[in-house]
């Protein structure tokens, strides 16, 4: 930040902290001559601060904001992305929709009209996950915490959730050393390094329950591949190396290659004409991959490797048995 901005958000919580403020004394604080103090005043009003200057002795400057928290200094951009960061907050999985609520319309209070205007105009409807599991706020600090402390971390860890959403059976108490909290599809999880299993774990957040203390500082461990968002997304693959899917397979299928592409998820599709098309996708294995390909209601061809035609007629048999035996 230049020595301009720092100076006019200093300005601003000096406005903040007492209703009058004599020129003289504003320029002591800082540090800077009276004349550059009206020059900064006029650059907060030109941003839409109502500063207001009045006549005494020394004449003075008070600001109209009738607000708690120091205004803040956003430009309309940044106005925006809080906005819909605020909004979007009940999607996180976090915990945090009331707070972020209440926390925009605080914001939204301390900014000048022209920049209430901006955050008013964006409207989000979010739609969040009605399952029950989020990340309890405290839970979650107290697992930053030990991330950023680098502290082992030992905690209860339930089991699946029941059909009420109550949580499930306590295992035994887990010690690791937390390295990062993810968030993936609104839900969230720690990453970290399971010390009585001597290996990478995930852990979902809304099951666990920190005990205290916690442990002896540690020495942070690099995690395979060297990026944590590439070795999650590869665990959720059913990877333990890399972030590609255990079992791949090639189809084609009697459909329009636009009607299958929205549903391919990281798959690729080829238009092989105008009502035929070529899949290439992965599952975690070759039943669910075949199961996935068949959810398209359209004849298939198998193009290879050999384990999923193998897989379909798996699923056939498994199929025709649920159907009572009839083919």
């Amino acid at each position: 930040m230049n020595g301009t901005s720092s100076r006019l958000l200093t300005l601003l919580s000096l406005l903040q902290a007492r209703r009058d403020w004599p020129g003289g004394l504003l320029a002591e604080r800082l540090d800077v001559t009276p004349r550059t103090v009206r020059r900064d005043v006029d650059r907060l009003r030109e941003l839409g601060y109502p500063v207001r200057a009045f006549k005494g002795p020394d004449g003075g400057y008070r600001l109209d904001a009738g607000a708690e928290l120091p205004p803040l200094l956003f430009d309309d951009d940044q106005a925006v992305a809080l906005a819909i960061a605020l909004q979007l907050a009940v999607t996180s999985g976090a915990g945090v929709g009331e707070a972020a609520t209440r926390a925009l319309i605080t914001v939204r209070q301390v900014m000048p009209a022209r920049l209430r205007r901006r955050l008013d105009a964006v409207q989000v409807v979010p739609v969040a996950d009605r399952t029950g599991h989020e990340a309890e706020p405290a839970v979650l600090v107290a697992l930053t915490t030990a991330v950023r402390a680098r502290e082992v971390l030992r905690f209860d860890y339930a089991t699946e959730h029941r059909p009420d959403g109550a949580p499930g059976e306590l295992v035994p108490p887990r010690r690791v050393e937390p390295h990062h909290t993810v968030v993936r599809s609104g839900r969230w999880y720690l990453v970290a390094w399971d010390l009585d299993r001597d290996d990478w774990r995930t852990f979902r957040v809304d099951r666990i329950t920190p005990r205290t203390p916690t442990g002896p500082r540690f020495t942070p461990r690099e995690v395979p591949g060297g990026d944590v968002a590439t070795f999650v997304s590869a665990r959720f693959k059913g990877s333990s190396g890399a972030d590609a899917w255990p079992c791949t397979g090639v189809v084609e299928l009697d459909l329009p290659a636009a009607d299958v592409a929205p549903y391919a998820a990281d798959g690729t599709v080829e238009a092989l004409g105008p009502d035929r098309c070529r899949l290439s996708r992965g599952a975690w294995s070759w039943v669910g991959l075949a199961a996935t390909v068949a959810g398209f209601d359209a004849e298939i061809r198998v193009v290879g490797p050999p384990e999923l035609k193998e897989a379909f007629a798996t699923l056939a048999d498994r199929l025709s048995r649920a159907a009572g035996g009839r083919r």
